[in-house]
């Protein structure tokens, strides 16, 4: 099989009634593919606890040692599990209750891993709206990294100097991803729009000063930062390897051009394939197409989805993109290298 599948199919098969997507989220509501799953999330976020706390037990029984980089390592990818979890809560596919969603995404974001979640849904909230769109979604803000010739012929400052070789330079660039995210969380404080800035802040600087307070506490100074520089660079690098699949590479909307709600989820989407560990590692992000057609659907039902959703698409003569991981990145990786051309071309005499 190729590594890269594309899922074609003759466009003159059309639905009776109704728009293309009402009439995919019938045959999803009728598989029953909508209903919460609170056993599956009850059993996911006592083990998700239970890797943290077991995670900071072993950082503390192994103490002044350089054997605590190796628990470094493995509490990034617990984070990286925490952040895929309030992912799911802020989606509300955990939750009937908009408030429980709220608290809970503020405790495993703010307190747990010092994420601004407010500031995150609202980014994340844009950005499900218009994936891909050079000029509202803001996962393509070229604030580091150029996304399109475009950019790259208007960059000036860091994404000129970067853009260069920036697809050498992307995954040694999400080593800072993880300080980043903390970064922006506290900037977001002063936004007065924030909902909820007391309790987001008192979370985000009490989580602050308890990791913190632990590293001095447990570790002598040149242990504890490189500690935090393992943790924090891996818990970037997690992140980044999750989010990079889902839509880099895919083709980039401009002005006027948004088409359907569910071309527009369809066509900017990339479906990762593999088996229950993909499932586990990318928290059910690999079904990246049927996630941005039903957000608050629960992942362990896009499995499922994605047949209906595929079959759909077939009938419709919509492209269905389905690709393994490491094409995924090829492609990404790839087009970040095609978008910084400009800034490559010689400068005219």
């Amino acid at each position: 099989m190729d590594s890269q599948t594309v899922h074609p199919a003759p466009p003159d098969i059309r639905q009776a009634t109704g728009s293309d997507f009402a009439q995919l989220s019938r045959k999803i509501a009728d598989a029953g593919l909508m209903g919460r799953r609170p056993g599956y999330y009850a059993a996911r976020i006592a083990s998700v606890a239970a890797l943290y706390v077991g995670g900071w037990v072993a950082f503390v029984l192994v103490g002044d040692s350089w054997w605590t980089l190796a628990v470094a390592a493995f509490l990034a990818v617990v984070f990286g599990q925490v952040a895929l979890l309030a992912h799911d809560v802020a989606h509300r596919q955990v939750f009937r209750l908009r408030k429980a969603s709220e608290r809970t995404g503020r405790i495993a974001g703010n307190a747990g891993i010092g994420m601004g979640y407010g500031w995150w849904q609202d980014k994340h909230t844009r950005h499900h709206a218009n994936p891909n769109h050079e000029e509202l979604d803001p996962d393509l803000i070229p604030d580091v990294l150029v996304w399109s010739r475009n950019q790259a012929h208007a960059s000036t400052g860091l994404p000129r100097l970067l853009g260069r070789y920036q697809a050498f330079l992307f995954f040694p660039l999400l080593t800072l991803e993880g300080f980043n995210l903390h970064l922006s969380g506290v900037r977001s404080l002063a936004d007065r729009s924030l909902k909820n800035r007391v309790a987001e802040g008192s979370m985000l600087f009490a989580h602050f000063a308890v990791y913190l307070g632990a590293l001095l506490l447990v570790l002598p100074p040149g242990m504890a930062l490189a500690f935090l520089a393992v943790h924090q660079c891996l818990f970037g690098v997690y992140l980044g390897s999750i989010f990079a699949p889902n839509h880099k590479g895919m083709p980039i909307l401009t002005g006027d051009d948004r088409p359907d709600f569910l071309r527009r989820q369809v066509l900017t989407s990339r479906n990762v394939r593999g088996g229950w560990f993909t499932d586990v590692a990318l928290g059910g992000l690999n079904y990246q197409i049927e996630h941005h057609l039903f957000p608050s659907m629960p992942s362990p039902h896009l499995r499922k989805a994605q047949v209906i959703v595929r079959r759909h698409c077939q009938e419709l003569g919509v492209d269905y993109l389905e690709t393994s991981l490491i094409t995924s990145y090829r492609q990404a990786l790839s087009s970040l290298h095609h978008a910084g051309a400009p800034i490559r071309q010689p400068v005219p005499a």
